[in-house]
């Protein structure tokens, strides 16, 4: 089996507090924003004979042009790169076929969702070349806007670069009118990769920069098209912010420094509509922004140097000036759009006094609580429907992240304040900034397994191919953790040994 590709280039970088080794950064070329922003198409589906809903999502590989001729090298769902949108009302019961049409194992995981163990489509779940498989659940959480990626243990980097990338988005009717809505008219997707795009056309991780954070592109695709414009013809458009790069971390703002509204964030909708001039987000995380235009302006959504904490600066990785991500191009007459609400969600204050107890995380160069990932290893046994503090510690001088399956959770605290009103709602992915401590209230309902585990892990990519993941199950009242069972599991998907 040949080594993943992306764990070749960048080995593995042992950080402690008092320093690391960075690499070379690496800054987004500038390009003329001249093509149409694509829009991934809403997945078809049917109802079966037991009323579910049924997807069928084709994973492929192929070629994909950016705007600038075709690329070698990519992957996609239904598709030769990203795939259609999955879009399910809360309450329905689906099945989602993921057929893997490539010639690599890989897997789908429902980043975000609420979903029994076994359907996680974590490291655990494989699919072979050739092969098919079906999970089925309920979805029945918030509004939100979730998505989906490959999780093969080793080769989640590569696999998300190539592309094999889709949102998955969750419609509530608990949600209050005045939203802009009409997906893909004033409700838009917005998926940012940063990619390294070779002279004769290869999508190519080698020529990117290697870094602390793993690889760092130089070129930037938004929704698959790179130097993208929306013509908008409404006066809000809503954006839903995708980080889909593998460690680069962006902070979103508009080129003018106006005022935006954030209106969600991993989980869901926000309490309320928050203003602010940017949004920052880690690999893997989102948030929705409703941006106000001009009738007959063009503004451009840019990137600034992220703030990485105290000890970094998002210069020292990702350059230090901001550059172009999507460009809005206003109609000279434009569609009135109705008022934001002023309450949005039912989002139930964070109480640490309802933690049964707290539970460490200390991140450190590639590890977590001191051990790299083992699959035939259960690391935490949490029971169900208790509501836990968990204490994530960075000790080391790199940037890290935290994601959690099955479940969104609360952040109590970051490096002892609290967090700011866009971190305030559900989350499932938080940055963690060298030497501090984010504390995050969690709890898990309804699914619970002895033996399926659900992972927790850094979300920059190449962090967690390269062992940063735990392992932990969800046991109700009288169940045990089943060690040999998991062995089991592990052996089928060949990860034993």
């Amino acid at each position: 089996m040949r080594r993943p590709l992306l764990l070749l280039l960048v080995g593995v970088l042992v950080a402690v507090t008092g320093g690391c080794s960075w690499g070379g950064g690496s800054s987004i070329r500038a390009v003329e924003m001249t093509r149409p922003l694509p829009v991934p198409p809403l997945a078809s589906s049917r109802t079966d004979d037991q009323g579910r809903r049924v997807f069928d999502l084709d994973i492929r590989e192929g070629s994909h042009d950016f705007g600038q001729g075709a690329v070698d090298g990519t992957w996609g769902a239904n598709g030769t790169y990203l795939g259609p949108t999955v879009r399910v009302d809360r309450g329905e019961t689906v099945v989602m076929n993921v057929a893997n049409g490539t010639e690599e194992t890989t897997t789908l995981h429902w980043h975000g969702m609420r979903v029994p163990a076994p359907m996680d489509g974590g490291p655990h779940q494989m699919v072979p070349p050739g092969t098919t498989w079906s999970p089925t659940w309920t979805v029945d959480q918030p509004a939100a806007t979730l998505w989906y990626h490959p999780h093969p243990h080793g080769r989640t980097a590569e696999q998300v670069y190539r592309g094999l990338v889709g949102l998955f988005l969750v419609d509530d009717p608990a949600v209050p009118a005045g939203l802009p809505d009409e997906y893909g008219v004033d409700d838009v997707p917005v998926v940012v990769q940063d990619l390294s795009i070779t002279s004769d056309g290869r999508l190519d991780p080698t020529t990117g920069a290697t870094t602390a954070v793993g690889f760092v592109g130089d070129t930037l695709a938004v929704n698959g098209t790179i130097g993208p414009y929306l013509d908008v013809t409404t006066e809000l458009v809503r954006l839903r912010l995708l980080n889909a790069s593998l460690g680069r971390v962006y902070d979103f703002a508009m080129a003018d420094g106006r005022t935006i509204w954030q209106v969600a964030s991993d989980g869901g909708l926000l309490a309320a509509p928050v203003p602010t001039t940017g949004v920052q987000l880690s690999p893997a995380e989102r948030a929705e922004v409703v941006v106000p235009v001009r009738a007959g302006e063009t503004v451009r959504l840019v990137s600034r140097p992220p703030d990485l904490g105290a000890r970094l600066s998002g210069s020292a990785l990702f350059g230090s000036e901001p550059f172009d991500v999507l460009e809005l191009r206003a109609a000279d007459t434009l569609a009135a759009s109705d008022r934001l609400p002023d309450r949005l969600a039912e989002v139930p204050d964070a109480d640490r006094d309802e933690a049964a107890r707290t539970r460490p995380f200390v991140l450190g160069g590639r590890t977590i609580n001191g051990r790299l990932l083992d699959m035939e290893r259960i690391d935490e046994a949490v029971p169900l429907d208790d509501a836990e503090v968990w204490a994530i510690t960075n000790q080391t001088s790199l940037p890290h992240n935290f994601h959690v399956h099955d479940g969104q959770f609360r952040v109590l605290s970051m490096d002892a304040a609290a967090p700011p009103p866009g971190l305030a709602g559900w989350k499932d992915t938080v940055y963690v900034a060298p030497t501090t401590t984010v504390e995050i209230l969690v709890r898990f309902t309804e699914h619970h397994d002895p033996v399926w585990p659900y992972m927790y892990h850094c979300h920059l990519m190449v962090h967690e191919d390269q062992g940063m993941m735990g392992q932990f199950v969800v046991l109700a009242p009288g169940e045990e953790a089943d060690p040999a069972g998991l062995r089991a599991l592990a052996e089928h998907a060949g990860h034993s040994g």
